[in-house]
């Protein structure tokens, strides 16, 4: 069990370094093509630590997932959403 939690760490860490690497893809293009995008990833870091008896808030987990502070990197990094990405996220949504 230790084994694979290492290796899940090492994978999660990789994935974050891939996305740090990759700031040209938008969190709408990982919605529509994934299902899930930076800030699913900050959410499920909040449940994941809350599953450990850790706190750690929405805040912190996005610091974490985006490599700073989320604002910073919204204003750096986040482009408007085009007309096709909403429609295709819009489209992609599940039925409530």
């Amino acid at each position: 069990m230790a084994d694979n939690d290492r290796i899940e760490a090492a994978v999660f860490r990789r994935l974050l370094q891939h996305l740090d690497e990759r700031k040209d893809v938008q969190n709408i293009d990982l919605m529509n093509l994934a299902g899930f995008c930076r800030n699913c990833l900050s959410k499920w870091y909040v449940a994941a630590a809350e599953q450990e008896g850790v706190s750690v808030d929405y805040d912190q987990a996005r610091e974490r997932v985006y490599g700073m502070p989320y604002g910073e990197w919204k204003e750096k990094y986040q482009t408007p959403a085009t007309a096709q990405q909403m429609a295709a996220f819009e489209k992609g949504k599940p039925s409530a």
